[in-house]
């Protein structure tokens, strides 16, 4: 017997019902549809710049900073509607560094659901600061039930030699 749980979603336009029941084995073209948007922006101290991340020697925005940014924008687009012990983890990132950011400025990263395939999801990111474009790319990311994922990675530990 598939065990199931429940989550209340807030967003009619999205969902047929306030209540959705979830099934072990669900269709998560049902609860994530493509065109989902979120939007983080952060500002940038010497807290986040190259030199302090150890990617580059100047202070300015550093691109691991971007593309975590990036990834966590998108995570925020998708998680909160995923059932109770669900998430994403991040498969691929491909994205351009296209212009640098001095610290003192702010950084908005935006991602969009382009697609839902199976539990596999592809994102549209980009980061911008208060002068324009500074990052573009695609975002991959897996739909994973949460203690299953944890125990297959812990078992890992029994297979290094």
């Amino acid at each position: 017997m598939a065990r199931r749980d429940h989550a209340r979603v807030n967003d009619p336009a999205l969902f047929t019902e306030n209540l959705i029941w979830y099934d072990i084995f669900m269709n998560f073209n049902e609860i994530l549809k493509p065109g989902l948007l979120a939007e983080k922006t952060i500002a940038v101290t010497d807290k986040n710049t190259a030199s302090s991340w150890g990617s580059g020697g100047l202070d300015v925005y550093a691109t691991p900073a971007m593309v975590a940014l990036m990834e966590i924008t998108a995570l925020s687009a998708v998680d909160p509607l995923l059932p109770p012990g669900w998430s994403t983890v991040g498969t691929e990132v491909n994205v351009k560094h296209i212009s640098a950011t001095p610290a003192g400025m702010n950084v908005t990263a935006k991602a969009e659901l382009l697609s839902i395939e199976g539990r596999a999801l592809a994102f549209k990111v980009e980061a911008f600061d208060e002068a324009g474009k500074i990052g573009e790319g695609l975002h991959s990311r897996f739909i994973v039930e949460n203690s299953k994922f944890v125990a297959r990675t812990e078992n890992k530990k029994k297979l290094k030699g």
